[in-house]
This record gives structure tokens, sequence and C-alpha cells, in this order.
């Protein structure tokens, strides 16, 4: 069967190659050893934790299950994927993809999982080591172990991403779209948490342990706990709303969406406060393009908020007072987005890119980008609006209690919060919103 990415596949290896060769060049290494990494047991068992590939494996495989193997980055030398693959009937061996990246690399089947042996040079060798490697590996005469200044190199390297990646995350996108969608459907007709993270996973055909994070799906004022990790069997009494933050990892790159649904029992206000979250996101996907900082854009998602909050009367001032006194930090204690690529929240999000560490402003502790946007970067983009009683309960004991209309605030309270998650790619001159239409 013909892979329908393999032309942009084998044009993204060769910017790698040539990427590569001139960051080990700078800074004198003949080449780098990156280990895709272990699987953890857990303490005193004998059963493993989910397990997913060192990104930097994975931005040259697009493999994310590949355990105990190693990839060989040799400029002027074809790159050479040593892939752990022991005869074992306990379990079946590693089965490679019909892509290009299969023909483009040297690959060496190996029984062993120790690294392979390096020869004459300098050498970095990068990823998760255990002991026995480490000890081992940096013992011998020329070789780094994880040099900060070649992860921080490799690290810029994923912020912008080719046109290969982009069509990865574009189908990442659509095939957790049909995960969306299923799951809304699942919510309407009566389902549990659990029936719904069910619907969700057969619709976008994913085990649970593929995918690129653990699906948030939260019925009522579960929405309210930002990472909410369970999923009730039961399906509550009433259906305020739902909230499904879940994505889909297409050759290794991550989708990450967030939807939320008015359920039967809602109350009009928050039927009108997701559409309104709609509208926000949209003007924000909309301001997205180069030269645009990304703490400036959180910034304006925030004099939205306390628009919106002014407008529908939750809270009494005016927008400004409103974002001047915290209370839209109470209300969306969260950073508007982030990085997206072989990991959901990718790396070198909070540096420059000459490496110099960007902290996130000391009000806005969780932004998780901080930096100016450049054409080629995936994005997400995720206003929020939540009733957390934890952080609303010091500002109404406070002098913000005055401006806050409690009542309005507990008629919400039940229905949780509502987020609004779109991936979008940074274009020359705009935005390519990659998210399908799932509303």
């Amino acid at each position: 069967m013909s892979d329908p990415f393999a032309t942009l596949q084998r044009e993204h290896l060769r910017c790698l190659e040539s990427r590569y060769a001139g960051i080990l060049g700078a800074l004198g290494y003949d080449g780098v050893l990156i280990h895709s990494g272990r699987p953890a047991l857990h303490f005193g068992d004998d059963q493993y934790a989910n397990f997913c590939s060192y990104g930097h494996f994975q931005h040259w495989t697009g493999q994310a299950g590949l355990a105990h193997s190693w990839l060989l980055v040799r400029p002027g030398q074809p790159t050479t994927c040593f892939l752990h693959a022991p005869e074992d009937f306990w379990h079946l061996p590693p089965q490679l993809p019909e892509q290009a990246w299969t023909e483009h690399l040297e690959i060496v089947r190996v029984q062993d999982a120790a690294p392979p042996k390096l020869g004459a040079g300098r050498f970095a060798v990068i990823g998760d080591l255990d002991s026995a490697s480490a000890r081992d590996l940096g013992a011998q005469e020329g070789v780094a172990c994880n040099p900060p200044a070649l992860l921080a190199a490799l690290d810029e390297g994923r912020v912008r991403k080719s046109a290969y990646e982009i069509a990865c995350l574009a189908e990442a996108n659509r095939l957790a779209g049909l995960g969306h969608r299923a799951a809304r459907e699942s919510f309407l007709s009566g389902g549990s948490e659990l029936e719904i993270h069910l619907a969700y996973l057969q619709a976008s055909r994913q085990r649970e342990g593929e995918l690129p994070y653990g699906n948030i799906v939260a019925i009522g004022s579960h929405a309210a706990v930002l990472h909410y990790q369970h999923y009730d069997t039961a399906a509550p009494p009433q259906r305020h709303g739902l909230l499904v933050d879940a994505g889909h990892r297409y050759r290794g790159y991550c989708a990450d969406i967030t939807r939320t649904w008015p359920g039967a029992d809602a109350d009009p206000l928050f039927a009108t406060l997701v559409d309104r979250m709609h509208a926000i996101k949209q003007r924000l996907v909309a301001a997205v393009a180069p030269g645009v900082d990304y703490v400036e854009l959180h910034g304006w998602m925030h004099r939205l908020l306390g628009e919106l909050l002014a407008e529908s009367e939750l809270v009494a001032g005016t927008a400004e007072a409103i974002v001047e006194s915290g209370i839209t930090r109470a209300f969306c204690p969260h950073g508007l987005g982030h990085l997206l690529g072989v990991q959901v929240h990718d790396v070198a999000g909070r540096s420059a890119r000459d490496g110099t560490p960007r902290p996130p402003p000391a009000e806005h502790p969780a932004l998780r980008l901080t930096r100016e946007l450049e054409a080629g970067m995936a994005v997400t983009i995720e206003p929020g609006l939540y009733v957390i009683p934890m952080l609303l309960e010091p500002l109404a004991s406070g002098p913000a209690g005055r401006l806050l209309n409690r009542g309005l605030i507990e008629r919400l309270a039940p229905h949780g919060g509502i987020r609004i998650e779109d991936n979008v790619v940074v274009t020359a001159d705009a935005a390519r919103n990659l998210t399908p239409d799932i509303e």
C-alpha cells in the first residue's frame, strides 16, 4: 500500500539531517545517539506503566511505542535505527509500518537493549537512560550524556513544524473530531462519563493506552476540575453540561481539542456563555499571526473574559476593573494555550529562539507559551470560564466580593465550567485552524 505522506516525510527527514548536522557541527559533536526510552515498572510489581517514546526519537520515526531502541545520527552517514525486536513468545515483537522513514533510515534489528557501540569520536547520548547505560556510556571517552546545550538546540528545532508535521497534526485533528462528535451524541443520549469516554475511543479508533493524554470527560460540576481524571460509571440525575478535552496521536503527532456542550438541564445563561466562549475563541484564533506576542494574546483573552463577565452580569464593573482586580484569573486560572507537536505540551515554549528562558508573568504562572509567534508554530487556543469554589471563595470574602453576583454564580456552579480549544498553525501571514467544525 502506498504511503500518501511519503514525499512529505522524506523531505522532513532530509531537513532533520541538515539541521542536526549544523547543530552537531556547531557544538563539536561527531554524532548523537537518541534513546527511545524504556517503560517503568510499578513499584513492587511486574506490570509496566503506559509508555511513550522520547520526543526526539519520535521526531524522526513518528513511533510513540518503540521501547529500548536507539537512533544514531552522524552527519554525512546514514541515520541508523537500532530496533529492539527480540524473539519472544510472551509479547509480539515490534512491527514497523509501511512508511517512508523505514526506507530512508537504515534499520538494524537487535536482540539486546544495550546501546550500540559508538566508535571513535565525540558523541552525545540523549534520552531516559537506565543507570547501567548511563554509567557505561558516560565512562567512554568523548561521550556526553544529555548535554544541556545540545538538548536546548534540538528542542528549538522542533518549534517550527515541517509540512509533513502539519499534515500529521491535521490528520490527528480529523480523527479526534470523530471522537468528539461521538462523545456529544453519547452525552445527549444519556450516557455516563465512562460511556462517553468509550464512545470517544471507538469512534476515533484508539486504545486507551495510545491516547496522547488521559481523556477529560466531565459532566456537570466535574468540569470545574481542570484535569478531571475519573469517569463516573452511572449517569447523573441532572445533565447540566459536558466538557470533553480529548485528542489523538497520528504518527506521533498530537491533537488536543476541547469542547463544551449544554445538557438538557442547562441553565439558559450557561448555553449563552458557551456560545460566547466559541466567539471569543474565534477572535483569538483570528489574531494568531507571525510577530504576535503570545503573552499579549493571553492578556487579550483576559480582557475578553472581563467583558463577558460584565455583560453577563456575573460581575459588576468595567472589563478593565474586573481584570485588574484579579477576578478573571479566578474564573480562568490556566494559560491560553501551548505549543503542540509530538508532545501535547511541546518543548521550548518558555524559551526564546536563542535559548534564553522566558518565564511566564508572575500573575499568570500557568502560561506554558511565552514566545513571539513564528510561521510554522503549532499552538492551542483554549479560553475557559469556570466556577471553582476554592478560587472564588477568597475573592468573595475580600474587596472584590461586592462585585460578584453570587446568585448567578451559584446558578452556574452545577455546570462546572467551559473550555473551547482549537489547534492552530501559524502561517506566513495569519493562521490555519486544523480543528474540524464539531459543534
